[in-house]
């Protein structure tokens, strides 16, 4: 029986986005997650006494500087050499673009596949091999996998490559390749890395995609971590994915439709929360919570949302005992009765919401609009708004129109609030 353990995208020493900027949220715990996460993976081997560990590209974040990234990597990396576990890793975009990686002498028992054009490595004693090619440089363009070799006859093979196949949404499509072009290597087993989602592709032969193994912004959610391999001889494969995260980003969904105060809303988010702790055992986790549905609760947001953020943010440090961090919220409501009552359709209110659902439904309109308007705030804007975990979509008509729904919400929610006061 043949053990393993396939990881990959373990950016190590990359920071949780924005969450150090939130006050009351765990400094220490966010600053060394990723080495958390990679020390959790590295106990795991050793525990289990696995036969080797692939690494499947971007053990390393980018041009890191400083070597105590590196220097921690190698003292983890005698760990495992001591415990007779080998490595295998292949350099994704990442690690290609780090100086690190170049220069860094990895210790015995740490093979790091060349770049020129895919290498071999045979584990005879257990009829294992391995084949790998690392990049070159930060974006390779082409299929990579086309120049696999054939498979070692008698070996179960394994074909270790960065990649984001035909493409993924939100990774770029680095040495792309499809399906076919892996599964005609006949490997029993490709270890994918790339893509930070955790993605059975295939099954016979196996291509997978573990993830990454710590969650770094909102568009990481859920578990994350590693894959653990048993391959027989005959080569049956059986896997089971094993989370090695210490902290988790989930998005909670809360259906405001009829609440009648913000207190009621607050409420309901608690109820969610406690569920969704729940369901993750325990692991500390950063919430973004989207309140959505008809209802008067709104109008309390609207009328001190300073006062209603810190209240939801104070109740899920008390639920959780401050395991729980929220790190955005977001209104997707709108006030009850949005669509206006007869009495008010001639009103000045009841005219702004029929001006607003113009714009929405008349595609021209909203085109005209972004141009007018939105393409020159667009310009203006920097990177990090733009291109970010949570990114201001201005060029797309799904978030203008949602943009046009959360300003009828705050503009009708002020307008009948002094309507009311008068």
């Amino acid at each position: 029986m043949i053990t393993f353990i396939h990881a990959a995208d373990i950016h190590l020493d990359s920071p949780l986005y924005k969450l150090n900027a939130y006050e009351g949220a765990p400094t220490h715990l966010i600053r060394q997650a990723a080495r958390a996460a990679f020390e959790n993976l590295v106990n795991l081997a050793i525990d289990d006494a696995v036969s080797f560990v692939l690494i499947s590209g971007d053990l390393y974040d980018g041009d890191w500087k400083d070597y105590n990234t590196g220097l921690y990597f190698v003292s983890r990396m005698r760990r495992l050499r001591d415990a007779g576990i080998p490595v295998f890793i292949v350099a994704g975009n990442h690690d290609a673009a780090s100086k690190i990686t170049k220069h860094l002498k990895l210790p015995e028992g740490v093979h790091l596949f060349a770049s020129a054009a895919p290498e071999t490595i045979t584990l005879d004693s257990i009829g294992v091999a391995i084949h790998g090619q690392s990049f070159a440089g930060p974006a390779v363009t082409k299929n990579l996998a086309a120049a696999y070799p054939t498979p070692a006859s008698g070996y179960f093979n394994i074909g270790m490559l960065h990649t984001a196949l035909t493409g993924r949404e939100g990774h770029a499509s680095y040495a792309p390749c499809t399906v076919d072009d892996l599964s005609s290597k006949t490997y029993d087993y490709w270890a994918l890395g790339h893509i930070h989602k955790r993605e059975i592709v295939k099954e016979n032969p196996w291509i997978v995609f573990p993830g990454n193994i710590q969650g770094r912004h909102i568009r990481e959610t859920g578990e994350k971590g590693c894959m653990r391999v048993s391959a027989t001889g005959a080569g049956t494969v059986s896997m089971e994915f094993v989370p090695l995260d210490v902290i988790r980003w989930a998005e909670l969904p809360v259906d405001t439709t009829g609440l009648e105060n913000g207190y009621d809303a607050v409420e309901l988010f608690t109820r969610s929360l406690s569920s969704l702790m729940d369901d993750h055992s325990g692991t500390p986790l950063v919430v973004r919570a989207i309140f959505s549905g008809d209802s008067r609760a709104i109008e309390d947001f609207v009328a001190e949302p300073d006062r209603w953020k810190n209240e939801i943010r104070s109740a899920a440090a008390d639920i959780s005992r401050e395991t729980v961090w929220v790190e955005k919220i977001r209104i997707q409501t709108r006030p009850a009765g949005h669509s206006m009552a007869p009495d008010l359709s001639g009103s000045p209110v009841g005219q702004l919401s029929v001006i607003i659902d113009a714009f929405k439904n008349d595609a021209d309109a909203l085109g005209q609009l972004l141009d007018a308007e939105l393409s020159a705030l667009a310009a203006k804007l920097p990177p990090e708004i733009k291109h970010g975990d949570d990114p201001l979509q201005t060029d797309d008509p799904a978030w203008q129109r949602m943009i046009l729904d959360q300003a009828r919400s705050l503009l009708l929610a002020h307008l009948m609030k002094e309507k009311d006061a008068g």
